[in-house]
């Protein structure tokens, strides 16, 4: 009687390989897409997550995008030192950032995304905070790093940053809030664009907040004590063009004043 019955085993075998297989195939379609991706947007102006969103439901987008020598090299200066002042050193992941924040009882509440996590966030990723996504920001961060130059990274990221309800890039942003094109920024302004980076939607650069201003005011005193390691990120002759931010320069600057 009980052989009557059958062997349910080999079906349900067959039926997890065949789960197993679907899933496979999926992972790997998907790789290759991001592959695919990720090569194109090496090379064409690259829309964010939030840009593709707003398209989608009819809403405004405000972006022109600009290469990034018509970008003011103190605005790349600037969003260095703000927001990720070892992008010129590390490899997409600030592991040691990352260490510390996950060792820190406050960890979930402090940031330890580096820019290029950032923009692998921006084209790649949705917007909120969950483990999920962070974890995925890691490999998509590291596989920019080594796919990109940094210069591109930069690039891309000042031309997909929100800085605003529908403003994207630094070209509107600098458009909007000063009238001028972000090649023309001065250090002050740009500095209080990467001030507003952290909540674009409450800060207004052209008119600052008391919070805004202070940030602004950080970021202004980071820029000099960054020195040149932000300038990995700037075309030559954009780096040639800024003054000497050496701690030598900067002391012999003030003793002549």
């Amino acid at each position: 009687m009980t052989g009557m019955a059958g062997n349910p085993g080999p079906k349900r075998s067959g039926l997890v390989t065949r789960i197993i297989r679907i899933l496979t195939m999926t992972m790997l379609a998907l790789a290759i897409s991001f592959g695919v991706v990720l090569a194109l947007y090496r090379f064409v102006p690259a829309p964010s997550t939030l840009m593709l969103g707003r398209w989608l439901t009819f809403r405004e987008v405000n972006r022109d995008w600009v290469p990034l020598e018509q970008i003011s090299p103190h605005l790349v200066r600037a969003v260095i030192a703000s927001e990720d002042q070892r992008f010129c050193s590390h490899a997409g992941v600030d592991w040691g950032e990352l260490n510390a924040v996950l060792q820190d009882e406050d960890g979930p509440s402090r940031g330890a995304s580096t820019l290029t996590m950032q923009t692998a966030k921006n084209l790649f990723l949705w917007p909120g905070r969950s483990y999920l996504r962070k974890a995925l920001e890691l490999p998509v961060a590291l596989s920019i790093d080594l796919a990109w130059p940094k210069q591109r990274i930069i690039e891309v990221y000042l031309n997909v940053a929100e800085w605003g309800e529908g403003v994207f890039g630094a070209e509107a942003a600098a458009q909007l809030y000063f009238g001028k094109p972000a090649a023309k920024l001065t250090p002050a302004e740009a500095a209080r664009l990467a001030g507003a980076l952290p909540n674009p939607i409450l800060r207004n650069p052209a008119r600052p907040n008391r919070g805004l201003q202070a940030a602004a005011g950080r970021v202004q005193r980071r820029m000099q004590q960054l020195g040149p390691l932000g300038d990995c990120a700037l075309p030559r002759r954009s780096a040639a063009a800024l003054p000497d931010f050496r701690p030598d320069a900067l002391a012999r600057a003030r003793a002549s004043v």
